[in-house]
């Protein structure tokens, strides 16, 4: 395997477990999905998280009312290299009913700091 197919499962193994923590609200493996500060693009602001602290707590309220879990979609890669991989990700929202609450588009930047894959940053079109 290239160093470029080791960085790509990589990233798409952090976004599964970003994921996966999000729908069962595992705050501790949530945090650690992400490197601090963490940034994210939406609506036209920037929102940066110094700690796993700030981020933890408001990312429930991020989702919307009625959030209940996410399912990704796709994950299609868009560049990679061996330390840093851009991913084109598509997910959907869904109520506790499995009714959709809309499906969205990102960019993720996952990102090898200090010997750990983690998201340094994205971009999303979600609210």
């Amino acid at each position: 395997m290239s160093n470029e197919e080791e960085a790509v499962t990589q990233a798409q193994g952090v976004l599964q477990a970003h994921f996966s923590a999000l729908n069962v609200a595992d705050e501790k493996a949530l945090a650690a999905t992400l490197h601090f500060p963490h940034y994210r693009l939406s609506s036209g602001k920037m929102k940066v998280w110094e700690s796993p602290e700030s981020y933890l707590s408001d990312f429930h309220a991020r989702a919307g009312d009625g959030w209940h879990h996410s399912d990704l979609d796709s994950i299609d890669v868009f560049a990679a290299e061996p330390e840093k991989v851009h991913l084109d990700v598509r997910f959907t929202r869904y109520r506790e009913d499995n009714s959709s609450m809309g499906q969205f588009r990102s960019l993720w930047v996952i990102a090898k700091l200090n010997n750990v894959w983690a998201a340094q940053l994205r971009s999303s079109f979600a609210p």
